[in-house]
């Protein structure tokens, strides 16, 4: 069931024209919040992409993905420049998940930290997200200051005051879009003193406070994932930064899994090859800005421009402005002519 990509049997080239040609035509019209909703209680494991900027959420979605993620980590990393511990703000997430969010056609899933503060404080965050266009809110149970998942030093809140807080996510989501998903994540597991007991104790108590989903947080092992899943009766979503080997789609199913958070990937990833071209570029100079140019022209990734639709700006031109305007195209240079290239995107 591990997913190859729909265009893994082409070339490089033809890989790259093709996911810029045919993904946004497929996509359903049904409202993104109700497609989250279908794809949570669908009975088949589906993959949450992650990523930290609207480029991710792009990548994510021409390659094929259901939906996407917005990781606080990767937002704090890549567009502050911060250690993910509760110093990004809710206005700095909201507004980095609008752009994400408003550049595909897919769900996003965004991380709402831990809502900004009390119950009422969250009210305000959960109703923010949804006008940004969002389709589904993580809040963990930890107080303020935050810490990322992965880090030591975890501590969460009473379960009484998670739970009000959860309410009041309930509410505020209901008074503008029922279908929008709040997804109650635990991190009572890596916590100072947490055990899997407490876990379970929580999400049960988190479910009758009418949240959609759960993830819990920092599992030690895949029985304790399935005895959570087992535990609930609502769609739970895998973290997945503890357990290894990395689980296969496939055995995330069989645990009861409907998706998992791949969180970081594509930023850290991302991030090691900018740092090995830099060290690259650092010794060699010209000569390896030359080798990994090579290696872009034989990807499968789509010309950056292509990314984000540059082709549809020489659609427009020629729609709307006066016809002498195109003429600028026959007396200037450059390599790239977006009226050569593919629409990305059937809107």
């Amino acid at each position: 069931m591990e997913n190859k990509g729909r265009f893994g049997a082409l070339s490089c080239a033809a890989r790259g024209e093709a996911v810029c040609t045919s993904i946004w035509k497929e996509r359903k019209t049904l409202k993104k919040t109700a497609r989250l909703q279908e794809l949570l209680h669908s009975g088949k494991f589906f993959p949450m992409m992650g990523g930290g900027c609207a480029g991710h959420a792009r990548i994510a979605e021409l390659n094929g993905f259901e939906c996407a993620y917005m990781s606080g980590g990767s937002t704090a990393v890549l567009i502050h420049g911060i250690p993910d511990a509760g110093l990004v703000t809710m206005n700095d997430l909201a507004a980095n998940a609008e752009r994400m969010a408003n550049c595909i056609s897919i769900p996003l899933v965004a991380d709402g930290d831990q809502g900004f503060g009390n119950a009422i404080n969250v009210r305000r965050t959960v109703q923010t997200f949804i006008r940004a266009g969002v389709s589904g809110i993580q809040i963990e149970d930890q107080p303020f200051p935050k810490r990322c998942g992965i880090v030591k030093g975890k501590e969460v809140i009473p379960i009484e005051e998670a739970v009000g807080k959860y309410r009041a996510a309930v509410d505020a989501k209901n008074e503008i879009d029922p279908d929008f998903v709040i997804i109650a994540r635990c991190d009572a597991r890596g916590a100072s003193g947490g055990s899997l007991e407490d876990v379970i104790k929580r999400v049960k108590a988190y479910e009758y406070a009418g949240v959609d989903a759960f993830l819990p947080e920092a599992l030690a092992s895949r029985e304790e994932v399935k005895a959570v899943c087992d535990a609930v009766k609502k769609p739970v979503i895998a973290g997945l930064g503890l357990l290894k080997p990395v689980p296969s789609f496939d055995e995330l199913q069989a645990l009861g899994c409907a998706s998992a958070i791949y969180a970081a990937q594509t930023t850290v990833f991302g991030l090691q090859a900018s740092w090995e071209f830099a060290c690259d570029f650092k010794l060699r100079g010209g000569r390896a800005v030359a080798d990994w140019m090579k290696k872009l022209s034989d990807s499968p990734m789509p010309h950056i421009f292509d990314l984000v639709n540059f082709a549809q700006v020489a659609e427009w031109e020629e729609k709307y402005l006066p016809a002498d305007s195109m003429k600028k195209y026959q007396d200037s240079m450059g390599p790239y002519d977006p009226r050569e290239r593919g629409v990305a995107t059937a809107k």
